[in-house]
C-alpha cells in the first residue's frame, strides 16, 4: 500500500460540485479514509479565463501508478472533461497525481513527482495542510521550502467544505 497525493482543480461549471464528486470517488477507491485539504481559490493559469477551486487529498492504494492514472483520467471524462483539453485551459475537473509514496517515475505518459507542482502555490499550500512534513523524493526539498520559492500567485483559502 502506498500513500498518494492527488491535486484537484476545477474552473468550469459547478466547481464545488465537481470537487465534492471527486472527493466521493477518491473515498471509494482509497483503502483508508482520505485526508482532504481546504479548498483554495486561485487565479486562472495559462489560457484559462475563470478562477479555479483547488485542493489536495491523500489516499491509500495498492493500485499501480499507471493504472491509478488511467482510473483518474476516466473519472475526469465521466464528469464531463474533454479528452484532450488545451494545456492549462478551462476544465470541469483536473486530477493530478503529485506523489506516489516515495516513487520516482519518468515515463512518456506518467511523471512522478508531478513535473509542475513546485511552481504552483495552489498545489503546494493544500499539500502542506495534509502532509506538512512531506519532502520531494528527488530533491529532498520540504513543502515549506517549496512554498517559499514558488512563483507568487493570487490564492486564498475558502470556507467551502468537500
Amino acid at each position: 500500500m502506498e500513500t498518494v497525493i492527488i491535486a484537484l482543480g476545477s474552473n468550469l461549471g459547478d466547481r464545488i460540485a465537481a470537487i465534492r464528486k471527486a472527493g466521493e470517488y477518491l473515498s471509494q477507491i482509497s483503502l483508508c479514509e482520505i485526508n482532504k485539504a481546504s479548498i483554495w481559490e486561485s487565479e486562472p493559469v495559462g489560457g484559462a479565463l475563470y478562477p479555479f477551486y483547488n485542493t489536495a487529498a491523500s489516499i491509500t492504494t495498492s493500485t499501480k501508478p499507471a493504472e491509478l492514472l488511467s482510473q483518474l483520467k476516466l473519472f475526469e471524462q465521466e464528469c464531463g472533461r474533454e479528452k484532450n483539453p488545451a494545456r492549462w485551459g478551462p476544465r470541469i475537473l483536473d486530477l493530478d497525481i503529485i506523489s506516489f509514496g516515495n516513487l520516482v517515475i519518468v515515463e512518456d505518459t506518467l511523471i512522478i513527482p508531478h513535473p509542475e507542482y513546485k511552481k504552483r502555490l495552489f498545489v503546494l499550500k493544500p499539500m502542506a495542510e495534509i502532509i506538512e512534513n512531506w519532502t520531494d523524493p528527488v530533491t529532498g526539498d520540504t513543502i515549506a521550502k517549496m512554498i517559499r520559492f514558488a512563483p507568487e500567485s493570487e490564492l486564498y483559502k475558502t470556507d467551502l467544505l468537500w
